[in-house]
Parts: C-alpha cells; sequence; structure tokens
C-alpha cells in the first residue's frame, strides 16, 4: 500500500497561526444554524491553552477543508480552557441543555460509561454500522473503552497510550543480561532488577511510580499494571463492586514491596516519593546511564527525540522497548493499561448527522495520524502504521502492537475515590509503612468507609 507523506500536515499543525474565525468557549448557538441556512456543528474538546496542539490541529485548514467538501455545514470550533476535572462538570452541564450541548465533545473513555448511563450521549451504533473504517480499521480492543453498559457504542477512539517497560541495552549487555530483554513473568523482571544492583553498583534498576504525588500515574502506570496481569481485577462489572481484595491485588502490592523494599532495586525514597519522578527518569537518569529499566507511558519516548527534552542520538540503540508481562506468563503474555480520549455526540446535540459526517472526517487514515503524531500519543487505527511519520518516533511500532491486549481503568464515577486510597497505599507500602497485607485492610475500611459497605467486595 501507497505511504502518505505526514511531513507537511504535521508541521502545519504544529506552526500554523491561522486564527480560528469560530467561536473560542464551550457551548452552541441556541439554533443551530447559521444566518445562511448552514448546519452549525459546535465542537468541544478540552484545551490546554495558546499552544494546546488539539487547537492547532483545527487552525492548520482542517477545518476549511471540511467546509469546502460540505458546503452546507459551518464548523465551530469552541475548545475549553480547564483542568480534566472541571472540563468534565463543565461538559456535563452543557450536555444537560439542548441550548447548551455542543454537537461533538472529546471525551474521555474513562468517563464514557457513566455519561452513557446518566443518558448524556447519542448512540453511535447506526453510524459506525455504516462506516467501514469501524470494522476494517479500528482497533477491536479500544471498542471497549467507548462501549456503554448497555451494549451500545457511544463514541469513536481518537487517542491512545500503552504503557511497558524502558530499558537501557547498554546498561543490560553490561551486566550480562539478555538484550532484547523479553521478560515472560514478573519473577524474570525481579531477577532481572537485582541483577543490576548486583554487577551495577549506582545504578538504580528499576523505577516505577509510586509516589502520590504524582497522582494517577501511581494507579494506571504501577499498580493496575500489576494487577491486571493477573487473574483479577479491580472492579466487577458483574456485581457492579470495587474488588478490595482478591489474590491479585495482595500480589500486585507484594511486587511494589519487594521492589522497594525487599530486594531495594528500586529508586530512593527522594525520588521516588516525587512529584516529577518521571521526568527525572526520563530526562536525567537514562541520559545518564543511571537507570536500568522504567515501567511507564509509550509517550515518555518523545523526552529523547531531537527536540524532546533530553535528546538522545542513535536512541533505539540505546534504549528498549519490553512488554509488561503477566504474573506467570498467563497468556496472552503481555499486558498494558490504556487511556485516551474519544469522539462523541450528546443526546441534546441538534445536528447529529453533521456530526456524524465531521467524526468520519476527523478519523479518516490521514487526519487521524495528524493528530496523534502531533500530540506524541497512538492511533487507533490499525493503518497509521502505513503512514510516513508515524513510526518515526521510537518503538511506536512495538508500544502499538500492545493496544491489542489493552486494558482500561473501570468506567465508573467511583473510580477517582478509589484511585486516590491506591495512590496513598502504595506510597506507604512502598516507604515501608505498610504491609501488604496491611494495605488490603486499609483499602477495604476505606473505601467502605467513603463509598459504602455495599460497594465492596473480596475475593
Amino acid at each position: 500500500m501507497r505511504k502518505i507523506s505526514l511531513k507537511m500536515p504535521v508541521a502545519a499543525v504544529m506552526t500554523s497561526l491561522l486564527i480560528l474565525t469560530t467561536a473560542c468557549s464551550g457551548g452552541s448557538s441556541s439554533t443551530g444554524t447559521t444566518s445562511d441556512g448552514k448546519k452549525e456543528v459546535t465542537v468541544s474538546f478540552r484545551s490546554s491553552g495558546s499552544e494546546d496542539t488539539l487547537t492547532k490541529f483545527f487552525q492548520s485548514g482542517l477545518v476549511d477543508q471540511f467546509e469546502k467538501e460540505n458546503p452546507d455545514i459551518k464548523i465551530n470550533i469552541a475548545p475549553v480552557l480547564a483542568s480534566e476535572g472541571d472540563y468534565t462538570s463543565k461538559m456535563v452541564l452543557q450536555m444537560k441543555s439542548p441550548d447548551t450541548a455542543p454537537d461533538v465533545i472529546a471525551e474521555d473513555t474513562s468517563i464514557i460509561k457513566s455519561d452513557a448511563a446518566a443518558g448524556y450521549l447519542e448512540p453511535l451504533d447506526t453510524q459506525v454500522q455504516g462506516w467501514s473504517d469501524w470494522e476494517e480499521h479500528i482497533i477491536d480492543n479500544l471498542k471497549a473503552g467507548v462501549t456503554g453498559e448497555d451494549g451500545k457504542v457511544y463514541g469513536v477512539p481518537a487517542t491512545s497510550d500503552t504503557r511497558g517497560i524502558w530499558y537501557n541495552k547498554e546498561l543490560f549487555q553490561q551486566a550480562g543480561l539478555e538484550v532484547p530483554f523479553k521478560p515472560a513473568s514478573w519473577a524474570e523482571v525481579l531477577e532481572a532488577a537485582r541483577t543490576i544492583k548486583q554487577k551495577l553498583p549506582g545504578v538504580t534498576p528499576l523505577n516505577m511510580i509510586v509516589g502520590k504525588a504524582n497522582g494517577e500515574g501511581v494507579t494506571m502506570q504501577t499498580l493496575e499494571m500489576l494487577l491486571y496481569g493477573t487473574a483479577d481485577t479491580l472492579y466487577n462489572d458483574t456485581s457492579k463492586k470495587w474488588v478490595v481484595n482478591s489474590p491479585g491485588l495482595l500480589d500486585s502490592f507484594k511486587f511494589i514491596d519487594q521492589v522497594f523494599n525487599t530486594d531495594k532495586t528500586g529508586p530512593t525514597m527522594q525520588v521516588a516519593l516525587n512529584g516529577q519522578a518521571g521526568s527525572i527518569a526520563f530526562q536525567q537518569q537514562f541520559p545518564q546511564d543511571k537507570l536500568a529499566m522504567a515501567v511507564d507511558g509509550s509517550w515518555a519516548g518523545s523526552t529523547w527525540a531531537e527536540n524532546g527534552a533530553a535528546p538522545i542520538a542513535n536512541v533505539e540503540e540505546k534504549i528498549g522497548f519490553a512488554p509488561f508481562p503477566t504474573q506467570n506468563g498467563e497468556e496472552p503474555g503481555a499486558t498494558t493499561m490504556s487511556g485516551g480520549w474519544a469522539w462523541s455526540v450528546p443526546a441534546q446535540a441538534k445536528n447529529k448527522e453533521a456530526a456524524w459526517k465531521f467524526i468520519e472526517f476527523l478519523m479518516n487514515k490521514e487526519n487521524a495520524t495528524a493528530r496523534v503524531v502531533a500530540e506524541g500519543s497512538l492511533s487507533p487505527r490499525n493503518d497509521s502504521t502505513e503512514v510516513e511519520g508515524y513510526t518515526d518516533r521510537p518503538y511506536t511500532k512495538e508500544a502499538q502492537e500492545l493496544l491489542n491486549v489493552a486494558h482500561f481503568r473501570p468506567a465508573n464515577d467511583q473510580y477517582a475515590a478509589v484511585s486516590a486510597q491506591l495512590q496513598s497505599i502504595v506510597e506507604s507500602i512502598a516507604s515501608g509503612k505498610l504491609t501488604p497485607e496491611q494495605g488490603i485492610t486499609q483499602l477495604k475500611d476505606n473505601v467502605s468507609r467513603s463509598l459504602g459497605a455495599d460497594s465492596i467486595e473480596e475475593k
């Protein structure tokens, strides 16, 4: 298949200074129709400010192209400058009324189920069934993240990410470890860390995010990467209860305890509890050959790119990326956590047909790939690897393949409260203040107290 060059579109996305001729605040017009009779499609998404990559993506000529191809539709770009939490709250308020609901909305895949259950989102089953790319090119495993509890589709995945083990090939070779690193179980990860400690004094063997100052990174990059490699989960979708005690959860806590307290192969507490632990690992320790392994996200590799925060020449000769194994090598052999954003249509949207047409346009091969390249995320399309420029980032192809074994955070509005408890417990276990068993007891007590005894279960 012919490769399509992304070099010009990406450059346009990143450097365009075109001024949006449309509104730059959330909400839609009250009529949904322009003065000259065009259908107005309002598109809302979270913006980080004037340098926001998605805003620049829309400014790159994308909207003009769509409107030229669809002269009866006017696109109203409405970025919302807010934190993730505030963005979610603002969008819920807007989606409650047809007077303020946008026509296309960026939804965090972790809240799609709850927004769908609340009636805020329009089912898109008919639309995706009539769109050949849905079956042929959208990665099947990611569809679970946009499917409601009723089995209906409520969004189209737009961006994604995975997590794995970044490792220093040169340090591995110095320690006599095989490269490429392909651990088949947790035990092999732990053994590699112990070997590094023994053979290379002064090198941190294994970095894992455990300090609660790092927020959701503790839960997603560390605890859930372990837990979802066992036979257990954090939430029981059948009983609708939080699983606060299970063999897999206890073993996950024990893994953390072994790294930081028994084997002492993790970073110092000064680094581990730092809110910038990830930046320290990738911007300082890896480039300086002071860190052998780190469990972290696929996006981290961009740190070492030519225009990254800590460029490394010929980075793929020095750094490797390995899938994180399941606990004892159980099928499918590897596991990862995935997050990301999707495009959805609010139930109160005025121009749903036109909204879907714009989503199709955004998610075609060229546009969907250009966006994720600009943002440094992974594409939900299985054919993005054919687009020139997509796999130029270190180990993008390998990270993309992990989407096929990805797990997702529980899509439940109580998740944030449970995650906060886990972050505190993981930090306490890593710092030696709690044993793994005490961590289980504390999780059970705290979640029961905050969410109710009927919200939890044990295995």
